[in-house]
């Protein structure tokens, strides 16, 4: 029998799963480049808008650039991901 099934499941070697993944790499490197500056781009328009707004509804531009830096902070992805260890 093999000795590598628990609950009728194949157990997956480290080794082999990262062997697997190695020719799938630049391929997902590219896509995340894309996708990380896709989502600077948006946070960028998002970080003006925000601003913007705050100062149109009568807040005066240092309050509004506090707050939008406030806001800006979630789109910190290394943040985020420091904060998830």
């Amino acid at each position: 029998m093999n000795e590598n099934v628990k609950d009728g499941r194949d157990e997956v070697c480290p080794i082999k799963l990262f062997g697997m993944m190695i020719p799938a790499m630049p391929s997902l490197m590219f896509r995340l480049t894309g996708t990380f500056i896709r989502f600077k781009s948006d946070a960028n328009k998002a970080e003006k808008v925000f601003k913007k707004e705050l100062i149109k509804q009568g807040i005066d531009e240092e309050t509004a650039a506090e707050l939008t830096g406030i806001y800006m902070e979630s789109s910190h992805i290394r943040k985020y991901i420091q904060g998830l260890n």
